[in-house]
């Protein structure tokens, strides 16, 4: 059985959690999928299934969108609400207009430093592992893109957005870059990836219904994809 299936990650799951899921219950030898969400995140995640592994690298250098909202005045040591947090002693008294100039500065192509707490491998190790030992490692930062941000939302502290970026965009290294251009700190405080390339949450199925599904189910819910 090869194809594509369209998940709506909950959250508290992994990606690998996903993957290892649809593998086991459906009894699949080869399952991937086409970029990584944060446990705290919700939205779509690109499963693929069978032959269709081949080709993660492909999707996975789609565009992503994202419905995210930060918190101001606080920080968080993962840069999310999973992490340590912690109050800046900064209060977010801004306006409107303040925040929008600085959102306004993260338009186009910039310079990303990935958090400590990433998936990206220093000389074979994770930076997460590394991280939860209190070593500290000098990443460097990355050519990345916005194409699109736009507040949707101001109740401070919270900033609610939606962001259209490139591949290997980190929505936390976002949200905290923004709150160190205010002045006050900031973490990300929720994230849904709304699309990954040309799949979106209107067509991402949801683990509980996945759980109900036995193989021709499933079968019937697979994308094909001809590359």
């Amino acid at each position: 059985m090869d194809g594509i299936l369209v998940v709506d990650k909950p959250q508290g799951w992994t990606s690998h959690d996903v993957v290892d899921f649809i593998r086991t219950r459906f009894g699949f030898k080869k399952v991937g999928h086409a970029g990584t969400l944060d446990p705290m995140a919700t939205g779509v995640l690109v499963v693929l299934i069978g032959s269709l592994t081949k080709s993660s690298s492909l999707f996975s250098a789609d565009d992503k969108e994202y419905e995210a909202t930060l918190t101001l005045g606080a920080e968080s040591d993962t840069g999310d609400a999973d992490g340590k947090i912690s109050d800046s002693g900064k209060p977010a008294n801004y306006s409107r207009r303040e925040i929008e100039d600085v959102f306004k500065e993260f338009l186009g192509e910039i310079e990303q430093r990935p958090p400590m707490y990433s998936a990206i491998k220093i000389k074979g190790e994770r930076l997460y592992k590394l991280a939860r030992r209190g070593i500290d490692v000098a990443v460097g930062s990355r050519k990345i893109c916005i194409k699109n941000i736009e507040i949707t939302d101001i109740k401070l502290p919270e900033v609610s957005f939606r962001v259209t970026c490139s591949k290997g965009t980190y929505v936390r290294s976002l949200a905290v870059d923004i709150g160190k251009a205010l002045g006050c700190g900031a973490y990300l405080s929720r994230l849904k990836r709304t699309r990954s390339g040309r799949f979106g949450i209107d067509g991402a199925i949801k683990i509980d219904k996945i759980k109900t599904m036995v193989n021709p189910d499933l079968e019937r819910s697979l994308i094909q994809c001809g590359l």
